[in-house]
């Protein structure tokens, strides 16, 4: 490969790329050391564009990269200690990116412009699951996506606004810049951190990027949504009084109207809510969005709804995969259900099969249940030098039809919308013969107050399931302070038995109003000061959890858990 855009930035550089015909390899910036000298040697990978904080990783990498010659990094205010670092300790070709563009407009070169069948893009998987695999994605199968989300969402054009936070190693982000840059629509690029005015990173007094911007279309990955719902809720209730009468009121009036008992939540009623409540919550993310599309996993109907209700713009859901190149499935614009991820997209079939072991069938009732399967041009050829996995999950009909297993359960209702209900690597087998389902109790569980992040553990061999559980500092704080109880720091807190004790009633209320069986809800728990981030390794840039290299940090806790 001749190009690994390490944390690619610009839309510009890969529709050039893709002009030349030159395989783009996408890679997570967050990956460890280990899985990026593999998806670099594994790609032999020549020419490398990144960021120039990432040149400190590549650095320290140097020695044990087979192929790289030349590093491109983005331009920012001066040259940083890393470029200087990196031309005085490597033996590679260090330039700029404004350098590289001279280069270009000084001596243009003719396109040459790829076939259908070529690969565009090999994408690395976050890792969740050991080292990352490169999937390799062709041309027809980008435009086959892209195509096919033109139908859904309406008028998309030049007038649009598109918020890009996300990495672009990350196939939802790099299918909706595509599609952005296909309509003409302008793109505002800016980072999870700095998304709002209250973001970690936003200097006290400045706006955040959503405030500035003012978009009217983004992509959100279920935890960000969770994260702004949670924001809103705390910030009413702390507020209190006559504010929190009327945001329940009006709250509870729009969800009327959306259900159909009243339809006086329309109209003028519903401009009086927009400026007496809603207009300042819609005005966190710069007060013009027309469309949120969640995906990268499950989103709650809670969650949906609550955004939905306060944005006053549709959230639709949708399903897919890197495998698939993100197509799967997509809620129509209108479609004002919730915990569904809609209809297959134009490009794609879907079907359901057996899992007898998981008591998933495609005979249940009331609706098929089974796991999800998908067919059309958007499947992807399969994993870089990686046979045997690729033979695996991918199937070719006598039809000629490309399928991909994808693990994932799901179920059909009867207009033809999909909903994910399960994972098939996520059910474990407790001693008792009991199945748990790691995600969905996880899902149920993280609607605590007091949860900021939670992974359940369960195994063969005990009949009960454990949780570790990444404390939400405020919540956890502020009842610590009405009970009165004493505590050096916030690690400190955490090791009280009075705050395992409140939280873990928490999630029996959050547990009990999901209806889990007995065996799904954690016995014991670890309460975790420090947050799981990407750059921590223990979540995904998706902010996925890690399961395993969670696993391996907390196995001591984990183990106490069972003693």
């Amino acid at each position: 490969m001749s190009v690994l855009p390490f944390l690619l930035r610009r839309e510009l550089n890969g529709r050039l790329l893709c002009r030349q015909n030159i395989t783009v390899v996408t890679i997570y910036a967050s990956l460890g050391e280990e899985a990026l000298c593999h998806s670099l040697n594994e790609t032999e990978v020549t020419t490398v564009i990144c960021g120039q904080k990432e040149l400190k990783k590549l650095i320290d990498i140097s020695g044990q990269l087979d192929t790289v010659t030349r590093v491109v990094y983005i331009n920012e205010e001066g040259i940083s200690d890393e470029v200087s670092l990196a031309r005085n300790s490597t033996s590679w070709i260090i330039e700029s990116f404004d350098e590289v563009g001279r280069l270009g407009t000084e001596a243009p070169v003719e396109a040459n412009m790829p076939l259908p069948s070529d690969v565009a893009v090999i994408m690395y998987t976050s890792g969740s699951t050991g080292l990352p695999k490169g999937v390799m994605m062709t041309h027809r199968n980008v435009l086959a996506t892209l195509s096919a989300v033109m139908t859904i969402v309406p008028a998309l054009g030049s007038k649009d606004i598109y918020l890009a936070y996300l990495p672009l190693a990350h196939i939802l982000e790099l299918a909706a810049e595509a599609l952005m840059a296909a309509v003409g629509a302008s793109i505002g690029y800016g980072s999870p951190l700095t998304l709002t005015d209250t973001s970690n990173k936003i200097k006290k007094g400045t706006l955040g990027d959503a405030s500035a911007l003012k978009p009217t279309l983004m992509t959100a990955v279920p935890a960000i949504l969770d994260r702004v719902r949670d924001g809103v809720r705390k910030k009413v209730d702390a507020t209190g009084g006559v504010a929190k009468k009327l945001f329940d009121i009006g709250y509870n009036r729009r969800l009327a109207a959306i259900n159909g008992s009243w339809l006086g939540a329309w109209g003028l009623e519903k401009l009086l809510w927009d400026t007496l409540v809603f207009g300042k919550v819609r005005a966190i993310l710069g007060g013009k969005i027309r469309f949120v599309l969640s995906g990268g996993a499950p989103l709650s109907g809670d969650t949906q709804r609550f955004i939905n209700i306060c944005l006053g713009a549709p959230i639709g859901q949708g399903y897919g995969l890197t495998e698939t190149c993100a197509g799967g499935t997509f809620s129509e614009y209108d479609d004002t259900s919730v915990g569904r991820v809609g209809a297959p997209l134009p490009c794609s079939y879907i079907k359901l099969i057996d899992w007898p072991e998981g008591g998933y069938l495609t005979a249940d009732s009331p609706m098929p249940r089974g796991e999800i399967v998908i067919g059309g041009p958007n499947i992807t050829k399969g994993y870089f030098k990686n046979e045997a996995k690729t033979n695996e999950v991918y199937k070719d009909d006598e039809k000629g039809m490309r399928w991909f297993y994808s693990g994932d359960i799901g179920r059909f209702h009867p207009d033809g919308c999909l909903e994910i209900i399960d994972r098939k690597k996520d059910i474990v087998k407790l001693q008792h013969g009991e199945y748990v389902s790691l995600g969905k109790v996880e899902a149920a569980l993280i609607v605590s107050p007091y949860v900021e992040n939670i992974m359940v553990h369960a195994d063969p061999f005990h009949n009960y399931c454990v949780a570790l559980v990444v404390a939400a500092h405020n919540e956890l704080e502020n009842w610590a302070s009405q009970q009165g109880i004493k505590y050096s720091d916030f690690s400190d807190l955490c090791q009280k038995q009075e705050a395992v004790k409140e939280v873990l009633g928490s999630l029996a209320k959050a547990a009990k109003q999901a209806r889990l069986e007995k065996f799904e809800i954690p016995a014991k728990i670890k309460l975790i000061p420090e947050p799981w981030t990407p750059e921590s390794g223990l979540v995904t840039a998706a902010l996925k959890l890690k399961r395993e290299v969670i696993r391996k940090t907390y196995e001591n806790d984990l183990v106490q858990l069972y003693a």
